[in-house]
């Protein structure tokens, strides 16, 4: 399992500058990240390093956070596998709510990250495709 944060920021310029550079302050590395937004406002969706420490340091910058697990599923680099997991996943009665990637691990797969309301029968379902589950600490 890995841990998520999730910062609300106002819809402008600039904005998610601040939260990126509260995080530069607090010495915490970002290792994925995925946005969205509304008219009124944007969501940052982190993965880093220091979950605990950039929640307490953003908060007391005065920004909203939420932090929230998700599941980070190792892929191989290969056309389909994307495929393939989201197959397994459907097959097991699995919503997906979202689902971004990164690659930022040296010499690693591709890590596909989502959010569902069921992680145990996600981890099982995947467990038994031979799909590698990726931990928080193999992040470093």
């Amino acid at each position: 399992m890995i841990r998520q944060i999730s910062v609300f920021v106002e819809n402008q310029p600039g904005s998610m500058m601040k939260v990126t550079s509260a995080l530069v302050e607090a010495h915490i590395n970002i290792r994925a990240i995925s946005t969205f937004d509304t008219p009124e406002f944007g969501i940052m969706r982190l993965v880093v390093d220091k979950p605990k420490e950039a929640k307490e340091h953003l908060t007391k910058e005065g920004f909203v956070v939420r932090v929230s697990d998700v599941i980070g599923a190792e892929l191989k680099d290969e056309k389909g596998n994307l495929n393939q997991m989201l197959t397994i996943l459907a097959e097991g009665k699995i919503n997906i709510n979202y689902i971004y990637s990164f690659v930022i691990r040296a010499d690693k797969a591709p890590v596909m990250v989502f959010h569902t309301d069921d992680f145990s029968r996600a981890e099982k379902v995947l467990k038994a495709a031979d799909v590698r589950i990726v931990e928080e600490d193999e992040l470093d």
